[in-house]
This record gives structure tokens, C-alpha cells and sequence, in this order.
């Protein structure tokens, strides 16, 4: 039976290994585009989204389409979810028009897991509320390697909003199976210290400059104000001691690069000068989404 992806934690690093490798060969290269390889034709995926997504889901979307799978996509403002049905009795009429898998973002943590226990269809998470977004982790895994050759060993920063951040949740599970050093760093009242004890390698900085210094990856977070009533401090205020600018960069290794899950505010978590730099790789992490999306999908549909 197909296997859902619910998230990192649970994942056998043999796993993630099996889905990077495969991940190499749907990336595009010399700047071709991504290969169609129809390895899924007949398949349906649905992708439901009740939270607002632009990356996640077009590129899930994308990568459906590059598989040969035919896609179905539902908002939770075009579902009847709007009209008072539950999220179950939602999944459960989109079941019984027989999708091969349902691609789900929702604002509650552990929303796809209830609905995996409930379903018989395989689940992708594609994000649930503050707790993970496995593909997410996925794709920034196959930016570093491709740029860096190897996980074992990088020191890795992970700054911002790392309290309300399933994709700092992801990226510590996943990096930590390889034996990276992950430095979280963030305001105190958007770092808990509970986060140290997640998983082993966790160090808790507040210091921005300590944090970066000799770091080869550093990976910026959006402050969420959609999830907290008051925010730490001023836009100007938070940039001061927490956005990244190239003083920054100048404390890191020398070959350091810089990550972003995006949507990006510039000026507030990092500049315009280090955003638009070649240590940037955050319209890589774009491209890898898909290439690491539709092995993500061919794994759960052929499976």
C-alpha cells in the first residue's frame, strides 16, 4: 500500500537519501526545463489547501503534471469547509471520487496525520500549522548538496521565527540525521528553549553575530505575524539585530550560502544587497521544489 509523507521526524535517513538521489534526476540541467516523464499518467492528485500557498502548492502542482498525473486543486474558501462541513467529511467526498493521493497544507499541526488515521488514501503534507513541512526540508537538503557535496559535518544557522516555523522543525529532524551542527537563533520570545532538546546537535543562540560565525549555511525565517498578537519588536528594530546583512556574511565561511523558504521580506529579515548576491541560493530552493516534489509524488504513487 502507497506510503503517506507526514514529515521528517519519522523518516529513516536511508529514506531521505532515496528520495534526494531521485531528486537528481527530474532537476533540469543546462538550462533545460524539467522533463516530462509521464511515469504516473492516469493519476490524480488533489491538492488541498487550506492555508494560502504560492510555491508549495504551483510547484506541487507542477510537479504532478511533469509525472503525467492529472491535478485537482481545492482552497478552503472554495471547499465547503466555508460552509460549515468538517474537514474529514471534506477529504472523505474527495476520496470517494478515487484521487491516487491528496497534497494537504492546513493551519492546524497535525491535521494531516488525524486525517491519514481516518483515510485510505496516501497523504503528502505539504505544511500543517507550527509543526512540520517535510518537502520543504527536502528541497533545502538538495540546494546544500548540490552546493556544498555532503550534509555530515556543515554548520548550520537557522535565524528568525524559529518558535512558530515548521520549516525549522523540518530542516533540524532532517540535518540532524546527518550529523550537521544547527545553531537556532532568534529573539527569546521566538526561541524556546525546548528547541535545544528536539534533536541531537541543537544549539540555542540569541546573538546574531555568534550565531552566523563560521557557519556554511545560513537560512533565514519570515517572522509569522499571522500567528502572534504582538510582535517581538518594529519591522526597523528586528532588522537591527536580527535581519541579515553582509557584515554577516563576512563573519561566515567563505564559501557560506544563504537560504530562505520564502515569501522574503527584504529589509526587515535580510537586505536586498545579500538577497540578490551569488551566496544566495533562494531561487534554487524554488527550482528543487519541483524536482524534489515530483520524487516526493512518484515515491507515494508507485509505491
Amino acid at each position: 500500500m502507497p506510503r503517506s509523507l507526514l514529515g521528517i521526524e519519522e523518516l529513516e535517513r536511508s529514506e531521505i537519501e532515496q528520495i534526494l538521489e531521485r531528486t537528481k534526476a527530474f532537476q533540469p540541467h543546462g538550462g533545460q526545463t524539467f522533463a516530462k516523464v509521464n511515469t504516473c499518467t492516469g493519476m490524480l492528485v488533489v491538492n488541498a489547501f487550506f492555508e494560502n500557498s504560492t510555491r508549495t502548492r504551483s510547484s506541487f502542482e507542477i510537479a504532478a503534471k511533469r509525472l503525467g498525473a492529472d491535478t485537482l486543486s481545492i482552497t478552503a474558501s472554495g471547499s465547503s469547509v466555508s460552509k460549515g462541513e468538517s474537514l474529514v467529511d471534506t477529504l472523505n467526498t474527495l476520496v470517494a471520487m478515487r484521487p491516487s493521493a491528496i497534497v494537504m497544507r492546513h493551519k492546524a499541526s497535525g491535521a494531516p496525520h488525524f486525517l491519514s488515521r481516518h483515510l485510505s488514501t496516501p497523504i503528502v503534507n505539504a505544511g500543517d500549522g507550527t509543526h512540520e513541512h517535510p518537502t520543504q526540508a527536502l528541497l533545502d537538503a538538495r540546494t546544500i548538496l548540490d552546493r556544498c557535496g555532503k550534509l555530515e559535518g556543515l554548520r548550520v544557522a537557522i535565524i528568525g521565527d524559529i518558535q512558530h516555523s515548521r520549516v525549522a522543525r523540518s530542516n533540524v529532524h532532517l540535518l540532524s540525521k546527518f550529523g550537521a551542527e544547527i545553531v537556532l537563533c532568534g529573539p527569546p520570545s521566538l526561541l524556546p528553549r525546548e528547541m535545544a532538546s528536539i534533536a541531537n546537535g541543537v544549539t540555542l543562540e540569541y546573538d546574531m553575530r555568534r550565531a552566523v560565525r563560521g557557519t556554511d549555511v545560513i537560512m533565514m525565517l519570515r517572522v509569522q505575524l499571522e500567528r502572534i498578537h504582538e510582535p517581538p519588536m518594529q519591522a526597523g528594530e528586528y532588522f537591527r539585530f536580527y535581519g541579515l546583512r553582509q557584515e554577516h556574511i563576512e563573519l561566515a565561511h567563505p564559501d557560506v550560502i544563504v537560504m530562505h523558504p520564502g515569501p522574503m521580506n527584504r529589509g526587515q529579515e535580510i537586505s536586498s544587497e545579500v538577497a540578490d548576491s551569488q551566496r544566495s541560493m533562494i531561487l534554487s530552493q524554488v527550482e528543487n521544489g519541483v524536482s524534489v516534489r515530483m520524487a516526493v509524488l512518484e515515491r507515494v504513487l508507485l509505491q
